[in-house]
């Protein structure tokens, strides 16, 4: 008996870790039962409404301004590529990369000793045409009406003398004193001076009505001519020097004397950056609030402050690339700071509303419908969906054109996915919970639990 007693104590003792298994299992089922009934008990009484922890922010009224940006590059106010119009070498420049030139000012000088011989050479035949035309109108043509008008007065005074003679052979041969051949002599004489009469006549008036009129014109003619051709080699020679048209610095002047200058390649590029010219392209919903004054800023990579400026320009037209508005924004660049060909930000305030109510933007939600809302955390201590009307988004902040007063509140953060007339509790925003609370949890350590749960596990 004694034997058997030893033996049941040994097994016993074998089978502790097995019972304290069935032991652990078995507190588990009693708490299930329990948990279950306590479900049971809670479910009898009715279930308790849901409440849904979120974050509210006052509407407020403020000052609200409709911001517009886009990327821009910079080009220069304005910029001359001078070419030559003639291919010669360059002789000389005057002037070198950076410097300062102003308008009017010469900057490089091509080979023109051709050029100015035949300038010269022009210059002579137009003087001999200014002089032919000189005599022409002065003496020549003068001359020639006067003679014509003497001619034509002595030619009517052998008329009117041969007409005496013919009247008086005439009586005498009525009278038998004087033989028929005087008669008729003297009747072929008055018909010739008539003739030359009427000869000197027409000359003289052909003189003064078209050969006055056709000799100034050849006169002219042949002066115009040698002026013009002396005009087109001046010009010629004038190409063979290169002014600067504008105000500016010599961006670039790829040739170096000696080097041969072809005719409408560019020889020196002048650039006035004395302001500069942001170019963008913007959508033309927004485009369509700018208008040319409004005032803008540039944000320049490695310049800490906005550059201030203006809108100059607002096409008429659409890129039919972009189907985009190219617009223009002017800035001082008194202290040649701002380069031409860099990229900046380009932004413009194309409104402002003051006194208007201003949510945060995450508090604009969507309505089933798709149309904009927001949730009002009313005094019965419930969200309520109101529709909205939205104006002007700046930044993280919303105009409420209409569906809010100055008073509301609205749910900042947990609207979404929220039911109309869902029970809330206002907690703090992270920024302003209490460092207690922080506290407290850093106290469970590390998994948010107790030590002495910890300790329970183990």
């Amino acid at each position: 008996m004694n034997h058997t007693q030893r033996t049941v104590f040994s097994s016993s003792a074998g089978d502790r870790p097995a019972l304290r298994r069935a032991l652990r299992k078995l507190a588990i089922a009693a708490s299930a039962v329990g948990l279950l009934f306590q479900v049971g008990c809670s479910s009898d009484k009715g279930e308790t409404e849901p409440t849904v922890s979120v974050q509210v922010a006052p509407v407020e009224k403020t000052e609200i301004s409709k911001t517009i940006t886009a990327q821009a590059v910079l080009f220069a106010r304005q910029q001359a590529a001078i070419v030559a119009k003639i291919s010669a070498p360059v002789q000389k420049f005057l002037v070198k990369r950076g410097a300062k030139v102003h308008q009017g000012q010469l900057l490089a000088v091509l080979e023109n000793r051709d050029l100015s011989a035949a300038a010269q050479e022009n210059k002579g035949a137009y003087d001999q045409a200014e002089a032919a035309y000189t005599t022409t109108t002065v003496a020549t043509l003068p001359e020639e009406i006067q003679k014509a008008e003497a001619d034509a007065q002595q030619a009517k005074k052998a008329l009117d003398a041969q007409e005496k003679v013919y009247e008086s052979r005439q009586q005498l041969f009525q009278q038998g004193a004087l033989p028929r051949k005087e008669l008729d002599q003297s009747t072929v004489d008055v018909t010739q001076a008539r003739n030359q009469y009427a000869i000197a006549t027409r000359h003289l008036e052909a003189l003064n009505a078209v050969g006055k009129q056709q000799a100034l014109k050849s006169a002219t003619g042949q002066l115009e001519s040698a002026k013009g051709k002396y005009l087109g080699a001046q010009a010629q020679l004038g190409y063979s020097e290169i002014h600067s048209p504008i105000d500016g610095f010599v961006t670039d002047r790829p040739l170096y004397p000696g080097e041969m200058a072809a005719a409408g390649t560019p020889l020196i590029t002048v650039m006035d950056t004395s302001s500069v010219i942001a170019k963008a392209h913007i959508p033309q919903a927004d485009a369509a609030q700018l208008k040319m004054g409004d005032a803008g800023t540039l944000t320049v990579p490695g310049i800490d402050e906005p550059i201030k400026g203006k809108i100059t320009v607002v096409s008429p037209a659409l890129d039919p690339s972009s189907t985009t508005v190219e617009v223009w924004l002017e800035a001082k660049n008194s202290k040649n700071q701002l380069k031409p060909g860099t990229s900046v930000q380009l932004s413009v305030t194309a409104r402002t509303v003051k006194d208007a109510l201003v949510v945060p933007a995450a508090a604009v939600i969507s309505a089933q419908d798709g149309s904009p809302a927001v949730m009002l955390a009313g005094a019965d201590g419930k969200a309520h969906l109101k529709a909205v009307k939205i104006g002007i988004r700046q930044g993280d902040d919303v105009q409420i054109v209409d569906g809010v007063t100055e008073n509301d509140k609205v749910v900042a953060s947990g609207a979404y996915g929220l039911p109309d007339n869902t029970k809330i509790k206002v907690e703090a925003a992270p920024s302003e919970a209490p460092a207690e609370g922080a506290k407290g949890e850093g106290a469970k350590g590390e998994g948010g639990k107790a030590p002495s749960e910890d300790k329970d596990e183990k």
